[in-house]
């Protein structure tokens, strides 16, 4: 039996899948016009452990993950730039070179991070005909306005309006939250099809009932959702910076659309924090996978540091923190790679099984799941096999393969090259600190009669 926290009803549910032994699983994706940081990555592991947990109970799960490469602007409130136009006029490279290698470069980010591809990949610029449908089925109900930059949703139309804010409804005045478009009616209508402004030139643009332009952010994952999942489905996933805007619009569309909320569950991931501010590209406040591969990390000991705190609370993000989650990671890695294998878990191990499947259906609840899984490393209870065996099976959900190989970071091996560089001329001042650096890293290097050999530490 899974509980998971459900925003739409602002308390914790049991799990009962539309349909008998799948879930339908929805989760926005980057919009692709510059690199994903750790902070968006963060929400992509906690839906990772979220599948991951799915399939653990043997649920078939679809997943589906979106790829914004168009109509994604600069402002909550549809003003502004495209965000891959104005990155295509950056790099001097057409919009389509610029989503496409975004795009690439978030799929081998998430790689790096042992979270699985989705089902399904889909890309906004794929479903132009579906968007245009919907809104068409928007215009016929009486939902929508034209002014002079695009048609809008009229928020004040639906009753419903608003309802994953909860109890306490979330006033957005014109001016302080978002700024009003000539002719828009409430501060809360979002467009759904922006035109393309007289003189302007834009490389993503389609004709339509309304005109020339491109659709509105908020209308993709409707129309993206509802051909490949079907409506009302199990779960949306996303930030919790979605839900006060983007999965409210989402929610809007659907109701007025087809009269339903596209999700049962909303689950949203809670902010990461770099120096007491909210990570943001466009605060240039950012840090990526290969940022901290360049400091010698291996990418998992960050996977490891997101493990460490609830997907629901805020954490702070620090070189120390993660180079305590390295160490924590190679701990984890080194009392594993000493017990002895056996081939299945022994009567006695499934009592252990059953209470770690007890604490991770418990809304994902990781921090415990570390916790016992040290427990369980250390039991004097149990088997040596046994407890290799549970450790691999709970590395199921956790995703930090623990019981492979895993290579010395390139970066650890270029310092350990320079320390020994330092050593033949004598430095034993710079060899020493050296030495320092790389044990700070999690690693210490042992100087033999065949070179120096590089191991991580316990």
């Amino acid at each position: 039996m899974v509980k998971l926290y459900n925003t739409l009803k602002r308390k914790k549910e049991t799990l009962k899948p539309i349909k008998k032994g799948k879930v339908g699983l929805y989760a926005c994706g980057p919009t692709v016009y510059w690199y994903a940081h750790i902070g968006n990555l963060r929400t992509y592991v906690f839906e990772d452990v979220l599948r991951r947990t799915l399939e653990y109970n043997d649920y078939r799960v679809k997943h589906v993950v979106n790829i914004t490469d168009v109509g994604h602007l600069t402002s909550d409130a549809d003003t502004g730039e495209d965000k891959i136009e104005k990155g295509a006029r950056r790099e001097k490279k057409t919009a389509w070179e610029i989503a496409e290698y975004y795009a690439d470069a978030f799929r081998k980010d998430i790689e790096k991070l042992n979270i699985k591809s989705p089902s399904i990949w889909t890309k906004a610029t794929d479903y132009i005909k579906e968007q245009i449908e919907l809104i068409q089925k928007l215009e016929k109900k009486g939902f929508t306005y034209l002014i002079e930059d695009g048609l809008y949703f009229d928020t004040s139309k639906l009753k419903s309006y608003g309802r994953l804010w909860g109890k306490k409804k979330v006033k957005i005045k014109a001016g302080v939250r978002v700024k009003m478009a000539e002719g828009k009616k409430n501060p809360t209508d979002f467009a759904l099809w922006k035109l393309t402004s007289p003189g302007t030139e834009r490389q993503m643009e389609w004709d339509s009932p309304w005109g020339r332009g491109f659709p509105g952010w908020h209308t993709e994952c409707v129309a993206m959702a509802a051909e490949n999942l079907g409506l009302p489905f199990d779960i949306h996933c996303g930030g919790i910076d979605h839900v006060q805007i983007h999965h409210s619009n989402e929610i809007a569309q659907a109701e007025g659309a087809y009269g339903k909320v596209p999700a049962r569950f909303w689950m949203h991931g809670e902010f990461l924090n770099l120096k007491k501010e909210k990570m943001a590209k466009s605060e240039g406040n950012i840090l990526t996978v290969n940022s901290l591969i360049e400091k010698g990390f291996d990418p998992l000991a960050y996977r490891y540091l997101c493990l460490m705190a609830h997907y629901r609370s805020r954490m702070d993000f620090s070189w120390k923190s993660l180079e305590g989650a390295q160490n924590g990671l190679n701990s984890l890695r080194d009392l594993i790679s000493g017990l002895q294998r056996g081939e299945k878990p022994t009567n006695k191990a499934e009592k252990w099984k059953k209470e770690f499947l007890g604490i991770i259906n418990d809304d994902l609840n990781t921090p415990k799941v570390l916790a016992f899984l040290r427990k369980t490393l250390k039991s004097k209870e149990l088997s040596q096999s046994d407890k290799y065996n549970l450790a691999i099976d709970f590395d199921r959900i956790l995703g930090l393969n623990l019981g492979k190989e895993e290579p010395v970071p390139e970066k650890i091996k270029e310092m350990a090259e320079q320390r020994e560089v330092f050593r033949k001329t004598k430095d034993w001042k710079a060899a020493d600190e050296a030495r320092k650096k790389i044990e700070a890293l999690g690693y210490r290097v042992e100087d033999t009669k065949e070179g120096p050999k590089i191991k991580k530490k316990s």
